[in-house]
C-alpha cells in the first residue's frame, strides 16, 4: 500500500503544482511508482506541465463516475519513467466530491508507492476533496504575510480533517528579496506564522519554471530541482539536511 500526500496551500499562485511535479519526478528517479492527481477541476495544469496534454482522452471524473476504468484515465508522463498522471476534468462542473475521493484514493494507493494530490486554490470543497484521503500534507507558501496567513488557515483545516503529519514548504525563496522586504526578520518567523514544521525551502528558479512550462524536466543544474530532490529524500525517510545558506 502506497502513501498519499496532498500538496496544498489555500492560496493560488504559490507553486503547488510545481512542487508536486518536482517531487514526483524525483521520487520516480529513485525507482518509485508515482501517481500525480490533478484535483483542480476546470483549471488543470499538470497535463501541460508533464507533457501529457495531447494524449488525454479520459480524466479523474470519468474514472470516478464509471465512464471508464481508472487505469484508462492514467497517463505516463513524458521523459519520466515511473511517473504517471490522473488529470483533472476540463470542466469545473465535474469536480469530485470528498466522499468519492475518499474511496478512489485508497484504491489508487494499491498500485503506486506515492499518490501526490495537487490541491486547487482556496479552502472549499476542492481543498477537502484533495485532502480527505491524504496520509500526509505539504503546505506550500511563499515568504510573504498574506501567503503565510493562508498557510496557517490551511494547516488548521488539515488538522480538523485528521491529517497529523503536516509540513511546510517555503517556495520561490529569494534571499535578497526576502531581506529587502523586511516582512519577516528571518525564516523562523515564517515557520512560526504558518505553524507547521519546515520540510524544505525551494529557491526562485527560472530554469525549473521554464522547463515545466514546456512539459520537460528541469536541468540538473537547476537549484530548485536540487531542493525538490532533497525533499523527495526526506519523504522517503532519509536524513537530508536543509542547507544553512539560503
Amino acid at each position: 500500500m502506497g502513501v498519499s500526500v496532498v500538496v496544498t496551500s489555500g492560496k493560488g499562485g504559490v507553486g503547488k503544482s510545481t512542487v508536486a511535479l518536482g517531487m514526483g519526478r524525483a521520487l520516480a528517479q529513485k525507482g518509485r511508482r508515482v501517481l500525480l492527481v490533478d484535483c483542480d477541476a476546470g483549471l488543470r495544469s499538470l497535463d501541460r506541465m508533464t507533457g501529457a496534454e495531447e494524449n488525454l482522452v479520459f480524466d479523474i471524473a470519468d474514472a470516478a463516475f464509471g465512464r471508464c476504468a481508472p487505469a484508462e484515465a492514467i497517463y505516463p508522463c513524458g521523459g519520466a519513467e515511473g511517473l504517471f498522471l490522473l488529470p483533472a476534468p476540463s470542466s469545473g462542473e465535474d469536480r469530485i466530491r470528498p466522499a468519492v475521493m475518499g474511496k478512489l484514493v485508497p484504491l489508487l494507493k494499491r498500485y503506486y508507492d506515492y499518490v501526490l494530490l495537487d490541491s486547487p486554490a482556496g479552502l472549499g470543497e476542492g481543498f477537502r476533496s484533495a485532502a480527505c484521503a491524504a496520509d500526509r500534507a505539504l503546505i506550500v507558501c511563499s515568504p510573504d504575510p498574506v501567503c503565510v496567513r493562508n498557510a496557517s488557515a490551511a494547516r488548521e483545516l488539515l488538522e480538523k480533517l485528521g491529517i497529523a503529519d503536516r509540513r511546510l514548504v517555503i517556495n520561490r525563496f529569494s534571499g535578497p528579496f526576502f531581506h529587502a522586504t523586511g516582512a519577516y526578520p528571518d525564516l523562523d518567523a515564517v515557520i512560526d506564522g504558518a505553524g507547521a514544521r519546515l520540510f524544505g525551502v525551494v529557491p526562485e528558479d527560472p530554469l525549473l519554471a521554464a522547463a515545466f512550462l514546456r512539459g520537460k524536466g528541469a536541468p540538473e543544474s537547476s537549484p530548485a530541482r536540487k531542493a525538490l530532490y532533497r525533499m523527495a529524500g526526506r519523504l522517503e525517510g532519509e536524513a537530508v539536511p536543509i542547507p544553512d545558506q539560503l
